[in-house]
């Protein structure tokens, strides 16, 4: 009877044991974010973010909750390639990877970010449903084709994502202020909810139409090496720089246009005559030989 005893007794404490040991091992699991880009921990060192100073693959929690703004921009040589622990870092405002290779990134928990530079990475889509106190946006220079949630973002007032991969986009916030939509393949662009836009780039585009009869704010409209046949600016009367070259425009009237004093409309084969106000003057402008100023074109 002493000899089972004495056995239960090994038993129960090596089970106790056992759960002793895995208890602190869960709890320690608990208490660290898991980092497995060594370039993106090398950072985080660098710049005392990591405390324990180590590249092992993880950051302790509460090292990242101090933390309202990173730079991870890439020189070259520490090219990021993996964010996963990003998630942790859930009172940051200001990120910045410019340069690195990422090619996914989840920011569902980093909700309180305004400032999201990502420019110069491989993003084929990014989803920004969480991420509602952007204000400023730049993915320029990636290979975005679907950008998911960006209209939650209502207080986004400049949104850069120059030389991407889109074909349809539409702007559905209504405090943006700048809009840089250049070299993509964009056959479609909705602006009409973004009343508060003052320059619209969209240069080197496949646009045929574009509505802007609601951007009455807007002061610089640049739509060069387009397809564009018409467009109507009877409601833009602040517009003062207007590029409109290399399209298919048939007819143009910028005599409502008081305030113009920068315009591009050469190369544009069917265009003939511009339409101006009498005593118009255009401090700046670049016309073909065949193009005209006039107060009347028929």
């Amino acid at each position: 009877m002493k000899r089972y005893l004495k056995q239960l007794s090994f038993i129960l404490l090596s089970c106790c044991l056992f759960i002793s040991c895995s208890s602190d091992e869960h709890t320690e699991e608990q208490n660290y974010l898991n980092i497995p880009d060594a370039q993106f921990e090398t950072k985080l060192i660098n710049l005392d973010i990591d405390s324990d100073g180590i590249v092992n693959q993880q950051l302790l929690k509460s090292d990242a909750l101090g933390v309202t703004s990173l730079n991870l921009n890439t020189s070259n040589d520490d090219i990021i390639t993996d964010l996963t622990g990003i998630e942790g870092f859930i009172n940051l405002k200001r990120l910045h990877a410019t340069g690195n290779n990422l090619t996914t990134i989840d920011l569902r928990l980093n909700k309180q970010l305004d400032t999201l530079v990502l420019a110069g990475n491989s993003l084929k889509n990014i989803d920004l449903s969480n991420n509602t106190k952007l204000i400023k946006l730049d993915l320029d220079v990636n290979e975005l084709s679907i950008i998911t949630g960006l209209k939650n973002a209502t207080n986004l007032k400049w949104l850069s994502l120059y030389y991407n991969s889109l074909e349809t986009l539409s702007i559905d916030n209504p405090n943006l202020e700048t809009l840089n939509v250049r070299d993509n393949f964009l056959m479609s662009l909705d602006v009409k909810k973004a009343i508060s836009l003052k320059t619209i780039l969209a240069q080197n585009n496949k646009l045929l139409e574009v509505d802007f009869t609601a951007n009455k704010a807007l002061e610089v409209l640049a739509l060069s090496d387009n397809k564009l046949k018409n467009i109507d600016l009877e409601s833009n009367s602040n517009i003062e720089v207007l590029y409109c070259s290399s399209n298919l425009l048939t007819s143009l009237d910028v005599s409502g246009l008081v305030n113009l004093n920068r315009l591009t409309v050469n190369a544009n084969p069917s265009l003939f005559c511009i339409k101006i106000h009498n005593g118009q003057n255009i401090p700046i402008f670049f016309k073909s030989d065949y193009q005209e100023f006039n107060t009347i074109c028929d």
